[in-house]
């Protein structure tokens, strides 16, 4: 068997594969990546299926040996990575040889990176997925965060060549877009437009079951607590705190707040990705638009896999792995 060794770590790394499917009603949620578009780049870079699992850091990657040569793919924003101190560029694959460090360092303008390994993590599945749900301890590398010291194992790898994307996944800043609901009739009017006008800072205060957005209080006339529903992914509840929670991969999948409105499914990874201390705005959209939105997403991330540039060999020092 063939291993990834872990020499040094960020405080916020785990296995993650695509999640968990069909066990909300037992309330598992799904987990899974916080950004799913680059993590499905990372492992199309490498030659991977896309339910192969990889490594999800939040800040700083770490620095990583193998025992076999592997293709690895660092993505999710721009980030300083060096083999064995010679200079490599996210969005990119390249050969790892054993013997040779990888080293990650912090992203720049971004918060949560990907490295998928030819073959992938190969550690046990739980409830049909490798992801880790640090909450409640499943899955991954014995359901908690990695850290320096510890040993993965790698699956076999298809024979591939190493991919470029040609630039990063698109970024935007325009506003996030949301559908209002379900409890949205919670709020007066005037608090509704609030919300809606105003900006919101990405508190500190965020992992991967939720974020809270500092700014103008949102009240709820109708009270902060409702007789407990379902929640999904990008779901904004409005505590009595009156600040905005919004639900991330880890979120419990019932809860008792009231819900002034849900993240599009499109626009969910970029608010993943926006950085600390920064701000956002929300635009109203429909059902609909949101579906349609979401269709053209995965149409576009098609197109993308499915037209990676294959690099010139040169551009694969130190090193090379035979085909």
């Amino acid at each position: 068997m063939s291993f990834i060794d872990i020499r040094q770590i960020g405080p916020m790394t785990t296995v993650q594969d695509l999640g968990r499917k069909g066990l909300q009603h037992a309330g598992v949620s799904g987990s899974g990546p916080m950004d799913a578009p680059s993590f499905r780049i990372a492992n199309a870079l490498v030659g991977n299926d896309p339910m192969c699992a990889g490594l999800e850091f939040a800040g700083v990657g770490g620095s990583f040996t193998v025992s076999r040569p592997v293709r690895f793919a660092v993505t999710g924003g721009d980030v300083d990575i060096r083999l064995d101190g010679i200079r490599a560029h996210p969005w990119e694959s390249y050969d790892l040889l054993s013997g040779v460090t990888l080293t990650i360092g912090a992203l720049r303008e971004c918060v949560w990176g990907y490295l998928a390994i030819s073959g992938g993590i190969d550690v046990a599945p739980v409830l049909g997925s490798r992801s880790t749900h640090l909450r409640s301890g499943l899955g991954g590398h014995h359901g908690r965060r990695l850290q320096a010291g510890d040993r993965l194992p790698i699956g076999d790898a298809v024979s591939s060549i190493n991919l470029a994307l040609g630039q990063p996944w698109r970024r935007s800043g325009r506003p996030i877009r949301v559908v209002c609901g379900p409890q949205d009739d919670y709020f007066a009017e005037d608090v509704r437009q609030t919300f809606l006008e105003m900006a919101f800072i990405v508190s500190p205060t965020r992992d991967r079951m939720a974020q809270v957005l500092d700014g103008p209080p949102i009240r709820a006339v109708g009270g902060h607590d409702i007789v407990s529903d379902g929640t999904c992914p990008g779901s904004i509840q409005v505590p009595s705190s009156n600040k905005l929670f919004v639900l991330m991969a880890e979120r419990q999948t019932a809860g008792g707040y009231p819900k002034i409105a849900t993240v599009a499914s499109v626009d969910l990874p970029r608010l993943a990705q926006v950085a600390t201390g920064r701000t956002v705005r929300f635009a109203r959209i429909s059902q609909w638009q949101a579906e349609e939105l979401l269709i053209a997403e995965r149409q576009a991330l098609r197109s993308v896999l499915a037209n990676l540039v294959a690099k010139p060999a040169s551009n694969d020092r130190p090193g090379e792995i035979s085909q």
